[in-house]
């Protein structure tokens, strides 16, 4: 199985729900609460998205010595 479409589909429902075009919880389908902060909330399955986070790219962070060859 591919994951590329699986992925696509999943940005495309994160971008609908962020949008306030979509008000289903990705994870188990209930409705999801916006938030005042701009945050979206789930009660029913307690998952949630913050909006503010998603403007941004995560920072890229390297953690440990080992060498890319395999050398420690």
């Amino acid at each position: 199985m591919n994951v590329t479409p699986l992925a696509r589909t999943l940005d495309h429902e994160l971008v609908a729900l962020v949008r306030g075009v979509s008000l289903e919880c990705p994870v188990c389908g209930e409705f999801v609460m916006h938030l005042p902060a701009g945050g979206i909330f789930c009660p029913e399955c307690g998952s949630g998205l913050c909006v503010e986070a998603t403007a941004e790219p995560a920072p890229r962070t390297i953690t440990g010595t080992a060498s890319a060859s395999g050398d420690r």
